[in-house]
């Protein structure tokens, strides 16, 4: 900010010296006559006022654009402000007025002179300065009346020679520059937003790994004790530990896909479930993404109630997409004494979602 605002007031101290430096030399009238003295001082102190309010006159800034706008990027903050309207009238009718003033000032002998053409040169500084305060329209009519009126008062051939090619090249230059300011600030904006998508979706990705480190270092805690013994049985289990091994599994597959389901009150009901015989199947594709820890330990508080009076034979337990719906609990009973595709559904609960904290 401190390098931006020294940049932007040595370019207001270069464009008011050289604004200062074409007025004295509209008042320098060597080796030639001025007819009226007196109005040509009052012109070069008009001209310096406007060309003044053109350089401090601070406008609204322009509001912050989306990311992928193509509007004006390096305005307010990133850059010049736009030029108050009122500001802009009073610089266009400097440029109409201007070049008539002079002329009357130095007469018919001298318009041709340094002194006498001085105003071409000013002109185009006061719309070189418009177009870099961010009114374009306003800086190209002023030019064309300041080309319509030197061509009248000196001729085509002489406003060419006596400074209108510059004064049009200051102003396509100025915005040329803006223009390639807005690209690279539209382009550093781009970059930027390629750059936080980077780091959050690094970062995403970091705590997903820590979260199944986690997940892998409690399965193993679960289920190591009855991998080392099956290891050094050779798999000749007796029926106790056969259980065990297959709860084991259950508990294991439950915190591979399912771990936001899970806290120590879930993890007891699955476990009640599957020592009396029941199938549980516990499942999270994502359905919880997004809730805070207060809502999450809510939902697993319903969910431990719903296991603790359920007594189905399989138990189905989804993470929901449903905006409405956080968890599905589905419990089916066998028909006829065998667990079949038939069996009927004896137990439906939906844990809804809990409202957004506000």
């Amino acid at each position: 900010m401190k390098v931006r605002g020294s940049v932007q007031g040595m370019l207001t101290v270069l464009g008011a010296a050289f604004a200062l430096y074409l007025s004295v030399r509209g008042l320098v009238w060597a080796g030639g006559t001025v007819d009226h003295p007196v109005v040509m001082v009052l012109v070069a102190f008009v001209y310096l006022a406007a060309a003044a309010l053109a350089l401090v006159v601070d406008g609204t800034p322009a509001p912050a654009p989306a990311e992928t706008d193509d509007a004006m990027m390096s305005t307010g903050r990133g850059g010049p402000t736009p030029l108050p309207l009122w500001v802009c009238a009073v610089a266009l009718v400097v440029a109409l007025a201007m070049p008539t003033a002079v002329v009357y000032c130095v007469g018919d002998d001298s318009r041709t002179t340094s002194y006498g053409t001085w105003y071409v040169g000013a002109i185009g500084l006061l719309m070189t300065m418009v177009m870099v305060r961010r009114r374009p329209l306003v800086a190209w009519i002023g030019l064309i009346l300041l080309g319509v009126s030197t061509m009248i008062w000196i001729g085509p051939l002489a406003a060419l020679t006596f400074g209108l090619v510059g004064s049009v090249m200051w102003v396509v230059a100025a915005q040329l520059l803006l223009l390639s300011m807005d690209r690279a600030a539209r382009d550093a904006a781009r970059l930027a937003q390629l750059q936080r998508t980077a780091s959050a979706w690094r970062a995403a990705q970091l705590g997903r790994q820590r979260e199944r480190r986690v997940q892998v270092q409690r399965a193993l805690a679960v289920a190591g004790p009855i991998l080392s013994r099956a290891i050094e049985q050779s798999g000749d289990l007796d029926e106790r530990e056969r259980v065990e091994a297959r709860i084991a599994e259950g508990q294991l597959r439950d915190e591979l896909r399912g771990a936001r389901l899970l806290d120590d009150g879930v993890r007891a009901e699955l476990d009640a479930a599957r020592r009396r015989g029941a199938t549980v199947s516990v499942l999270d594709e994502g359905g919880l993404d997004g809730l805070t820890g207060t809502q999450l330990a809510q939902i697993r508080a319903n969910l431990a109630a719903a296991l603790r009076e359920a007594d189905s034979d399989r138990l189905f337990i989804r993470a929901s997409t449903h905006p409405q719906v956080a968890v599905t609990v589905v419990g089916r009973s066998a028909a006829g004494g065998a667990l079949t595709d038939e069996d009927s559904v004896d137990l439906w609960r939906e844990i809804p979602r809990p409202p957004a904290a506000d």
